[in-house]
């Protein structure tokens, strides 16, 4: 199971919101590509940047953090504000292994199953979730559509890697959703779990529930997970007790 250490990003700044809320804003200090490049050091292999400024905005604000990122040589998946055929495009010239699409991918099947088709595995789905339903437009609208259900229509068009967010449990250490993320294994899909980890045993309980990475953010932050505790426990479901 792959670890995925998060770089939220706001105006340039490394950030973390409380369940997607930007009023909710916690600041962390340190310039993103040497809080990456710390990471790094510490054994990870892949970044997850979250682009904030992007998400509500619709356009990519952060892709010269993704390429001083991939300079540095470390592997990189990007989420926030890839609504374009184009821009997801700039997001991979500019370095990114991966690109995380959400509301359009969700709204617009067609244009997901075309990204499919041109960078297949490279296209992530990010499915957001709040009391089961999806979350578009950065968190800030909700649509009547199931979590599973939109999982279903995303595999339909090709993808097979999903990202999930329980953004009830994101930027609170309140624990992962294990039921949300169990029911989306069982489909078939790759699934990457996003919000609420808090501790190594939070991260062998997700290894042993299937899912193929998790990110963790508020955790590294707040000290109340190492990195190293959390890689160790994603490779042998072993690690330090919280």
């Amino acid at each position: 199971m792959t670890v995925f250490p998060a770089l939220d990003l706001l105006d340039g700044r490394v950030v973390r919101l409380a369940q997607g809320d930007f009023r909710r804003v916690t600041e962390y200090p340190g310039d993103p590509v040497e809080v990456a490049q710390g990471w790094v050091r510490a054994g990870a292999t892949w970044v997850h940047v979250v682009d904030l400024d992007g998400a509500r905005q619709g356009v990519p604000r952060h892709l010269y953090v993704v390429s001083a990122l991939a300079r540095s040589g470390v592997r990189v998946q990007v989420g926030g504000g890839l609504r374009t055929e184009k821009a997801v495009e700039q997001a991979l010239e500019a370095g990114a292994d991966r690109v995380v699409v959400g509301t359009r991918a969700v709204l617009d099947p067609g244009w997901l199953e075309r990204l499919c088709v041109r960078w297949g595995e490279r296209v992530v789905v990010a499915l957001d979730a709040r009391d089961g339903r999806v979350v578009i437009r950065g968190w800030t609208e909700a649509i009547p559509l199931g979590v599973e259900e939109a999982a279903g229509r995303a595999l339909g068009c090709g993808a097979r890697r999903l990202l999930v967010t329980d953004v009830a449990a994101d930027g609170v250490l309140a624990g992962p959703n294990l039921s949300l993320y169990r029911t989306l294994v069982s489909s078939g899909a790759s699934v990457v779990a996003s919000g609420g980890v808090r501790h190594a045993e939070d991260v062998r309980t997700l290894r042993r529930a299937g899912v193929d990475g998790v990110v963790v953010g508020r955790a590294l932050y707040e000290g109340t997970l190492r990195l190293e505790d959390a890689l160790e426990a994603a490779r042998t479901g072993e690690g330090a007790n919280p």
